[in-house]
């Protein structure tokens, strides 16, 4: 049965790779066999040094500088990984900014900029992976959603339209290319502390008020999103497409409020 886990092999792109979720997934792949796995990550420092250590533990890993934002960059990222491995077997989209303001608040610059990386930037890549797959009639890709796609709180109005949209994409492209054997789905983290989230981490109220509103008490690490993502790129979900996995310590059964400071 752990065969059907394994990546062996398998030519592996993962954005954000140069810290949190992404660093965590782009290891957990080269531990799972992977025959190569390309570092994409808008810094290129943290990126080069997530590869550097893969390579180190005896995958093949290299780095690229990408901005999901660019169409462009994504599509020539992708097509150099075929030119010169073949092919792409899995690609894992990590990347989200955030501005937390209320509608009232927010001003249209701000909205644009996080509809740009969140939306734009997840389409961007799954259909630049989707060319690919669809022609080679194979492959998984997996965007990362947020509890936020279902419920949200003061302040989180675009981040939230934006996390409910990927899954919406995700839901659509598993229906378009299913027939190509591609298959498209979602992770949906709860509270992770990454890069994103450190400001919340820095308030103790805020901090222990997510904590509990967890059944679990606790934050999740990044590591702990590794299992669902590696499971949907692996042949152990060779029916699942098209769906979710919320990976959020039980946040969506429980019940409760906090309205985050200053909202």
């Amino acid at each position: 049965m752990s065969d059907l886990f394994t990546l062996k092999g398998k030519v592996v792109a993962v954005i954000g790779a140069g810290s949190g979720i992404g660093e965590a997934v782009a290891r957990g792949a080269a531990q799972q066999d992977a025959g190569y796995v390309a570092c994409l990550d808008v810094s290129e420092t943290g990126a080069r040094q997530v590869a550097a250590s893969i390579t180190s533990s005896g995958t093949t890993s290299e780095c690229q500088t990408v901005d999901v934002s660019d169409e462009h960059a994504v599509a020539v990222a992708f097509n150099a990984i075929v030119k010169a491995h073949g092919r792409l077997d899995s690609v894992v989209c990590t990347p989200a900014i955030n501005v937390r303001k209320t509608i009232l608040n927010y001003t249209g610059d701000e909205f644009d900029r996080v509809v740009k990386v969140n939306l734009r930037g997840n389409f961007n890549v799954l259909q630049a992976a989707g060319r690919i797959m669809t022609a080679q009639k194979s492959g998984s890709i997996v965007l990362f959603s947020s509890i936020r796609s279902l419920v949200t709180e003061p302040g989180q109005s675009v981040y939230s339209m934006t996390k409910a949209g990927i899954v919406q994409l995700v839901k659509t492209a598993a229906t378009e290319w299913a027939m190509q054997g591609v298959r498209v789905n979602a992770v949906g983290p709860g509270v992770v502390e990454t890069p994103l989230t450190a400001p919340i981490k820095n308030n103790k109220e805020w901090y222990d008020a997510y904590a509990n509103k967890n059944p679990m008490r606790r934050w999740a690490q990044p590591s702990e999103m590794v299992g669902p993502t590696l499971f949907l790129l692996s042949d152990a979900a060779s029916y699942v497409t098209g769906t979710i996995i919320f990976a959020d310590g039980g946040w969506l059964a429980n019940d409760g409020r906090f309205t985050p400071p200053g909202m």
